[in-house]
């Protein structure tokens, strides 16, 4: 008999914000997939919770680990499981509070802890501020929930592992600079093409470069910004402004870091991202914001509009907050870790780097890494009472 239980259960509550951004389900009702992952010898006043913007982390290898270890830990999906077209990060941080909510009043937990895992950490941060002191009525297109109305139940404290700054400024990271028509990605900048074998700037890449591709890139994002502004106020202006518009990002994975080893160092593999050969996922059918639609667009990728932001919310944070990042992770490099520690406006804050992690901790070499993060994640759990209690 496996030493864990999982018990799956799901959160509903009353979509009172209006429209339909998942699909199947009843109308009007959200539901969020669930699972209590926790030993069967231990009992905890403490449990961890783990959202993901649009991934489900039920089984990742530090869930089960955790559990092992004594600790009780909730995976709660947000509506947009799989699927962030239409995501607001407004909704989601709306749903990770009626998980917090159900953990207290359903479950019988005391306390609650945000395990913010990759993506998972920028919306821990940004629910957390908002938790303490709501200030948002809606999101950047003026649609979506007012957080200041609903009564989101703040952490008691803050897990960030392996953790990105947000989405949008992954993304911007990400974007292919040489693409000049976003109609017609074929029309490309060779000064900027990363995979042109002709191009004279190959890695290692000058600082010059370097700074000449990330403005190109920022310089995109808000390209995209200010198309997605025009439509929706040319809807508006038709008398549809309920209506939404989908559309394809192309281009969306050409960091220069996963072709230079020297950009952000660590014990990454050079040439790799976290979805396989760059170039092959550059242009590919999935990525990074492939699919989206103008109030997604503005709520999770607008590098100036989007408020989830681990280094803008963290000054006002409020609890204990462990920031722990992975040495070979290709997805979040220390930088990104270092900028969140650095803006986390709480006293109490520790950061870890885990040697030889992986961003997943999956494979072969992972066991003594994965040891390590919950043997740091316990010790910082004991320190600040938060432990199991038996």
């Amino acid at each position: 008999m496996s030493p864990i239980e999982r018990i799956p259960y799901v959160v509903a509550y009353a979509n009172t914000t209006g429209g339909r951004d998942a699909y199947g389900g009843l109308t009007g009702t959200v539901t969020l997939e669930s699972q209590l992952v926790r030993p069967r010898d231990h009992s905890s006043d403490t449990v961890l919770v783990l959202m993901h913007p649009v991934s489900s982390g039920t089984y990742l290898p530090i869930v089960g680990a955790l559990a092992k270890a004594g600790h009780h830990v909730i995976v709660c999906n947000s509506r947009y499981r799989g699927a962030d077209a239409a995501l607001l990060m407004e909704k989601v941080a709306q749903d990770l509070g009626e998980c917090l909510r159900h953990a207290k009043k359903r479950l019988g937990y005391d306390k609650t802890v945000l395990l913010g895992w990759s993506g998972g950490g920028s919306l821990s941060v940004f629910y957390q501020q908002q938790a303490q002191r709501p200030t948002l009525t809606a999101g950047p297109s003026g649609d979506g929930p007012d957080l200041t109305a609903a009564d989101l139940p703040p952490a008691d404290g803050l897990l960030l592992v392996a953790a990105h700054i947000s989405r949008h400024h992954t993304l911007t990271e990400s974007m292919d600079a040489a693409i000049l028509d976003e109609t017609d990605p074929s029309r490309r900048d060779p000064a900027l093409d990363l995979y042109d074998p002709a191009n004279p700037e190959q890695p290692p890449y000058s600082p010059e470069f370097l700074a000449r591709y990330r403005q190109a890139q920022i310089d995109r994002n808000r390209r995209i910004t200010a198309w997605v502004r025009a439509k929706l106020a040319a809807l508006r202006a038709a008398g549809r402004p309920n209506d939404e518009f989908g559309f394809v990002v192309h281009g969306t994975m050409a960091d220069p870091r996963w072709l230079d080893p020297t950009i952000d160092p660590n014990d990454r593999t050079p040439g790799e991202s976290y979805l396989g050969d760059p170039q092959e996922v550059n242009m590919g059918p999935f990525g990074l914001a492939r699919f989206t639609t103008l109030r997604s667009w503005l709520s999770q990728w607008s590098y100036d509009d989007a408020r989830a932001d681990a280094v803008a919310c963290g000054p006002d944070i409020a609890v204990p907050t462990l920031v722990m990042f992975h040495s070979a992770d290709n997805i979040c490099t220390p930088s990104h870790a270092h900028a969140i520690h650095a803006a986390i406006g709480h006293p109490d804050k520790e950061l870890h780097e885990i040697a030889g992690a992986n961003h997943y901790y999956l494979g072969p070499d992972q066991r003594e890494p994965l040891t390590e993060a919950v043997r740091i994640i316990g010790d910082w759990l004991h320190r600040h009472d938060l432990a199991p209690t038996t």
